[in-house]
């Protein structure tokens, strides 16, 4: 076996999510997207090498609008359960997909070790005013989450929210009635969309509470790398808004170097934050780069996330 697989087997331990969410101060995890191309994926295994040793609590793997990246998604997703002892999530959208597909989907992960999801309804493919929802198949993330409860009783199921509301569902009180749906089908955790604005989360995070929503509920955070990133992702209608002090300071920076330590030291000041008001947890959204992460904690002051949760014992 290749030495920096055995590094990885040493440093990491497979859990079912339920075990995560069980552990004592805030949780870490990184999400990464399906490389296209051969060099792509060699780029993404340096970074996954690099930030192993940070001990993430799981990892996470993106799945593209209307199951556009399924194999490939797979494909990552395997590779990193065998070289690896990661806990891995995967993301699964049903949209378009047939009750039957996602079944087969979901014997496949079982069969192969993979015990956790993250629930998604997903996008509508581009290009696709004319779409239909199959006969047989799921309207809303509400119902693929019952069916895998129903089907796989022991996968473990996270769903999606959205700190600063979802882009399609402009009245917040529906959105939340929403989750509240996907979190009595059976779900045992929210994981955020990426925000910059620490007050939207805790917001968000009191009207769960409100709604009788309280399983833990985990911050996406994304630093932003460059000016074109930062344009795209007001672009894809995200939902997420651009404080203007952010703003600001990035229009302030001269390159792209610039800006992505000004989209390091953002992102870390919101750590910093999250940490001090007892969040359960932090997604990174890495971009399937190590550097922004790696960067963060080191600002942080600690090597890894087991330091991490020394440091925050009392987190809920």
């Amino acid at each position: 076996m290749p030495q920096c697989i055995l590094f990885f087997l040493e440093l990491s331990r497979k859990l079912h999510i339920a075990d995560v969410l069980k552990e004592d101060g805030p949780l870490f995890s990184f999400e990464f997207f399906p490389p296209k191309t051969e060099e792509a994926s060699k780029s993404l295994f340096e970074s996954i090498k690099e930030l192993i040793p940070l001990k993430p609590s799981y990892v996470s793997v993106t799945y593209g609008a209307g199951g556009s990246t399924r194999q490939l998604t797979h494909d990552l997703i395997m590779r990193i359960s065998k070289e690896t002892n990661l806990t891995v999530v995967s993301h699964l959208t049903c949209i378009g997909a047939e009750k039957e597909e996602i079944r087969k989907i979901l014997e496949l992960y079982s069969e192969s070790g993979i015990e956790n999801v993250l629930a998604l309804r997903g996008d509508v493919p581009k290009n696709k005013a004319d779409f239909v929802h199959p006969k047989d198949g799921f309207t809303h993330a509400a119902e693929l989450v019952a069916f895998i409860k129903k089907n796989f009783p022991k996968m473990g199921i996270g769903v999606a929210g959205f700190a600063e509301g979802h882009p399609s569902t402009p009245n917040r009180l529906k959105e939340i009635e929403y989750l509240k749906m996907k979190v009595d089908a059976g779900a045992d955790y929210i994981c955020t969309q990426l925000f910059f604005d620490n007050n939207e989360y805790y917001d968000f995070c009191e009207r769960c509470e409100i709604a009788g929503i309280h399983i833990p509920i985990i911050a996406g955070i994304m630093p932003v790398s460059t000016r074109k990133g930062l344009q795209k992702m007001a672009e894809l209608a995200l939902g997420a808004r651009i404080p203007a002090k952010l703003l600001r300071a990035i229009m302030r920076a001269q390159n792209d170097e610039s800006v992505e330590k000004v989209g390091i030291h953002w992102a870390t000041q919101q750590v910093f934050d999250l940490l001090d008001n007892r969040v359960k947890g932090i997604h990174f959204y890495t971009l399937n780069r190590s550097k922004p992460t790696l960067k963060i904690y080191e600002s942080l002051g600690v090597k890894d996330s087991e330091s991490f949760r020394k440091a925050y014992p009392l987190a809920i």
